[in-house]
């Protein structure tokens, strides 16, 4: 295994990305995210396509609905050991 080599991130995903695929893996429409949450669609669909920044605060609310930590809405491409380096 000396020739071993970790792979290498090849795909960037944004914030509204992120968002996206939560949702869709959890197989809820925007309008029932907008239900589970209180923010209306258009937001969601805004924040979605990156015409909107999502914020730390919206951030927590669909954290909450999507089951998940803020951390992985806000900080898609974050990799622990890049900040090692």
């Amino acid at each position: 295994m000396k020739n071993f080599r970790p792979a290498k991130k090849r795909v960037e995903v944004t914030v509204g990305e992120s968002l996206r695929i939560l949702r869709e893996l959890q197989e809820l429409s925007q309008t029932q995210l907008a239900a589970l949450t209180g923010i209306p669609q258009a937001t969601i669909s805004a924040i979605e396509n990156d015409r909107v920044n999502l914020g730390v605060e919206r951030a927590k609310v669909f954290a909450r609905a999507l089951k998940c930590h803020p951390a992985v809405l806000l900080f898609p491409g974050w990799n622990e050991m890049d900040e090692a380096a």
